[in-house]
């Protein structure tokens, strides 16, 4: 009975002792590593878009962000008033197109006071003493003689313009049947004819303004 007792006592001793031994192993087990968290690769960040090139504009079109010319007019043109008939006139006559329309400025001097016939006549030619170098009226629609404003006149009807006691001629007036651009009713190339005496604005083909005081070819600037 002591042996039994005693072999018992020794063995729980030893059990326990292999217990504690298993008990500090697994203390000194070191932990298990976590496993790495996994990073995700970074969002490419998207590509610039280039804007396109911007179009080059066409010929004669303002760039963009520029304002375009205004009212689209043909340009200008101007004549050079010399004297013919043995008279003393000179001066110019400017042709401006805008809007669809001519302004004509008038700025003469040595005339007589008084009216005096004003036309733009078919050739641009001055070369002779009394002007008669310039031709007819100017007629592209082929229509009778008239005052500017009636419903049939040439295209080169103007009326009269008034001298003033000095001679003098400043004036503007606005007409739409004749162009600074290019074109069947283009006044660059004809001649301007200031006469005499005043247009009638009915007696056919001229209005009965008597000779040519002065003369100048319409050119353009």
């Amino acid at each position: 009975m002591k042996w039994s007792f005693l072999g018992l006592l020794v063995a729980l001793i030893a059990a326990g002792g292999t217990a504690c031994k298993k008990e500090k192993k697994a203390e000194e087990a070191p932990p298990a590593e976590a496993p790495a968290a996994q990073t995700p690769p970074p969002a490419e960040a998207p590509a610039a878009q280039t804007p396109p090139p911007a179009e080059a504009p066409a010929a004669g079109q303002p760039a963009a962000g520029e304002p375009a010319a205004a009212g689209g007019g043909g340009g200008m043109a101007v004549a050079e008033m010399k004297p013919a008939s043995n008279s003393k006139v000179s001066g110019t006559i400017t042709f401006t197109e805008k809007d669809g329309k001519a302004e004509v400025a008038i700025d003469l001097k040595g005339l007589t006071p008084g009216e005096h016939g004003f036309h733009i006549h078919e050739k641009g030619d001055c070369s002779s003493p009394d002007a008669k170098s310039a031709g007819g009226h100017f007629n592209p629609d082929s229509k009778q003689h008239g005052a500017p404003d009636a419903p049939e006149h040439h295209a080169g009807d103007f009326g009269n313009v008034t001298a003033g006691a000095d001679g003098t001629i400043k004036t503007t007036m606005t007409v739409d049947f004749v162009t600074v651009a290019d074109g069947p009713h283009s006044a660059v190339g004809k001649a301007v004819i200031v006469h005499e005496k005043k247009d009638d604005l009915k007696t056919q083909p001229t209005g009965d303004a008597g000779g040519r005081v002065a003369c100048g070819v319409v050119e353009k600037k």
